[in-house]
């Protein structure tokens, strides 16, 4: 299996929603953003699939190392390979690119040292470097203007983390992982020990609707703030956010069940969905 497929496989598999959001790319552009959706999918399993923190921490070591190979034109793994086969003019690899993926996995090695968060700053800081950082080599590389890019791109990133998250809180439970913050869930009278043992009630809903509805709002206004000359540009990011919104009210409509279960669009759904990001 060459570079390309393995990126293929890991991050955008037919019938997945980067499947569908890369495919909005501009076609020279598709195999550079596989591989940074690739790297993305890797950093993530560092931490989702590592129980043991030492571990965690000895795999997120590699990975910055693998990052300095990078660097030097010498990358082994078939992502980091990938990267460096088709970053040629596009920003990924200059100085602000590589600090974004050194910002990305640093923004994962938070993982590795807490599944809790005290309150929304602290939270917000998470999504930031994690979410953040990505959006903006993924927007870099295909701006009109790759110098702003991080302005807009970055709010946006965070603002999808944020709804992949909240999306999301009955995976990251099984994987001892809570993204809501401690004050949010004394406020809504919600234990993560519910999350974490499938207790649906009336505050669990209750919960989720403003979770969900403060990652609609943080969407809506990244999105805004994309400057018209980038829209075209940021057809794969924006495709992003119709998704996200789209399964926001799949979720809506199942009542918030989303702890043992991963509620999702239909592939057909998608296609169409990510069709008219124009």
């Amino acid at each position: 299996m060459n570079s390309d497929d393995y990126c293929q496989q890991k991050a955008a598999p037919e019938g997945s929603s980067t499947y569908y959001a890369l495919r909005r790319a501009p076609a020279p552009r598709q195999p550079l953003l596989t591989a940074l959706y690739a790297l993305y999918r890797e950093l993530e399993e560092t931490v989702k699939k590592t129980s043991d923190p030492t571990i965690g921490r000895t795999k997120h070591a590699w990975w910055r190392s693998e990052l300095d190979r990078l660097d030097r034109g010498e990358a082994t793994h078939p992502v980091t390979q990938a990267l460096q086969a088709h970053a040629a003019d596009s920003g990924a690899l200059d100085d602000a690119g590589r600090a974004s993926l050194l910002t990305l996995v640093d923004g994962f090695g938070m993982d590795l040292d807490q599944a809790r968060y005290l309150d929304w700053p602290g939270l917000a800081r998470y999504l930031d470097q994690t979410g953040g950082a990505f959006a903006t080599a993924v927007a870099r590389s295909t701006a009109v203007n790759r110098a702003d890019a991080s302005a807009w791109a970055a709010p946006l990133g965070s603002a999808l983390l944020l709804a992949e998250r909240v999306q999301d809180i009955g995976d990251d439970a099984r994987n001892g992982r809570v993204y809501v913050p401690i004050d949010e869930l004394q406020r809504f009278n919600v234990t993560a020990a519910d999350i974490i043992n499938r207790k649906y009630s009336d505050a669990f809903s209750d919960l989720m609707r403003f979770q969900t509805e403060r990652a609609r709002r943080s969407i809506d206004a990244a999105l805004a703030a994309i400057p018209p000359a980038e829209r075209a540009s940021q057809r794969v990011l924006r495709a992003q956010a119709a998704l996200a919104q789209a399964r926001f009210g799949e979720i809506e409509r199942e009542g918030f069940r989303v702890l043992h279960q991963r509620i999702s669009l239909t592939p057909i759904r998608k296609l169409w969905i990510t069709w008219r990001t124009r």
